[in-house]
């Protein structure tokens, strides 16, 4: 028993009678020396709750450094993965089940022209998405593997195409792959025009050689008739005649030589006669084709270097265009004058008419060869006339007139003197 629960006990027999004194004795030592037991049971239990509460705090102290370990560990990889996405050269779009978009990297902001948001988080929905690119995503949702649109930018310039693929990640989480193709579209459209091409040329090329021979012989008797006794009337049907032979041979040769059509021989011509020719010599065709003819010419006495032969198939090329595109008949316009800008002056010949005009999808395709708007009867004619004028230095154009009809615009680049001797001069030097 320790001794200060012996000394409390002896004051307490001490102050009992004599005569109970003795089972008294007994029974105070038994309590008491239960409760040292009992106290020095709790003292223990206290000592193992205190050791018990360190090795927790311990253990919870371990924890908290793992947490504070793993956290560090899933910032690291959340930024390592944003700048994953921030490098891909695809777009990525994350969206909620509630159309809400939750992240989109910077390829994809660029390709959905969200170029001015700078974080990858947005609190957009789905329906602030343009109406042509949100169709899309919906088709990538509802239908397997990556689909394709066309989109042209704003004003009406360069074609972009972009595919999209759906991931759904989980219930809640649909992820949109985004890529830009306009590269491959272009590439593949550039190798589809020139095997079109390629087949057209081998086409012309055998067509051109069978046009031939029975051409040579329409100007072997155009030139007999030219020197038999004939009325003046007669011999200018027969000059015309030898005129639009001349005139379709080059044709032939410019077929035959498409691909690498010689340099033109050029010298000093008046426009103003070219055009005279011109609507001379459409005339008798514009009659029979039933269309009304109108030849407004200022270009007499401006010269111009030019192989006459070649410029003369030009118009007669785009006035029989404009022939056909009016099988009910209508009215051709072939207006000529001169265009000053600044120091720069040019001379313009406008073929206009007005038929159904040219669709606002071919305004560039119609120069392509091998593109008709006829079907079984592919195109060369304007190519071949795009390629003649680029060679003199100037440019042909096509669009629609206000109103209706077609209108295409030779545009020839004159020099400062634009006089007959000034260029035989500049061609002597």
């Amino acid at each position: 028993m320790p001794a200060g629960l012996s000394t409390s006990a002896e004051i307490a027999l001490a102050a009992l009678p004599e005569a109970s004194r003795g089972e008294s004795e007994q029974f105070l030592l038994q309590a008491f020396h239960s409760f040292a037991e009992a106290a020095d049971s709790l003292e223990r239990s206290y000592g193992m709750l205190r050791a018990e509460v360190a090795r927790l705090g311990g253990e919870l102290e371990q924890s908290n450094a793992g947490l504070e370990k793993s956290l560090e560990e899933n910032r690291r990889m959340r930024e390592h993965l944003d700048r994953i996405l921030e490098g891909l050269p695809c777009g990525v779009l994350v969206e909620k089940s509630d159309g809400a978009i939750s992240l989109v990297n910077p390829e994809g902001r660029r390709l959905l022209g969200w170029s001015g948001l700078e974080s990858l988080s947005l609190s957009l929905s789905l329906s602030s998405v343009a109406v042509e690119l949100r169709d899309l995503l919906n088709r990538a949702r509802s239908e397997p593997g990556e689909q394709e649109q066309c989109f042209r930018d704003h004003g009406g310039g360069r074609e972009r195409w972009l595919a999209v693929r759906h991931a759904a990640v989980a219930e809640q989480v649909s992820i949109f792959i985004l890529r830009d193709v306009s590269d491959a579209k272009r590439l593949l459209q550039e190798k589809d025009k020139l095997r079109r091409e390629q087949a057209l040329a081998e086409m012309s090329a055998i067509l051109a050689h069978e046009i031939r021979n029975p051409l040579g012989s329409l100007e072997l008797f155009a030139g007999l008739l030219a020197g038999a006794e004939l009325s003046s009337e007669c011999r200018e049907w027969v000059g015309h005649v030898q005129a639009g032979l001349r005139t379709l041979a080059a044709t032939v040769n410019n077929v035959l030589h498409f691909h690498s059509l010689p340099a033109p021989e050029r010298a000093p011509t008046d426009l103003g006669q070219l055009l005279d020719w011109a609507g001379g010599f459409l005339v008798p065709m514009a009659r029979q084709a039933r269309v009304e003819l109108c030849l407004h010419n200022r270009l007499h006495g401006v010269w111009f270097a030019a192989d006459r032969h070649r410029l003369e198939q030009v118009l007669l090329n785009l006035a029989l265009n404009a022939f056909r595109a009016m099988p009910g008949g209508g009215w051709v316009e072939i207006t000529g004058h001169r265009v000053h800008d600044g120091d720069a002056a040019t001379a313009a010949i406008s073929v206009s008419d007005t038929g159904p005009g040219v669709g606002a999808g071919n305004v560039t395709k119609i120069f392509e060869a091998g593109f008709s708007t006829h079907s079984g009867s592919p195109g060369l004619g304007l190519a071949v006339c795009r390629k003649i004028v680029e060679q003199h230095g100037g440019s042909l154009a096509a669009g629609n007139r206000a109103g209706a009809g077609a209108s295409f615009t030779l545009t020839l680049p004159l020099e400062e003197g634009t006089e007959e001797e000034d260029l035989v001069v500049a061609q002597t030097r």
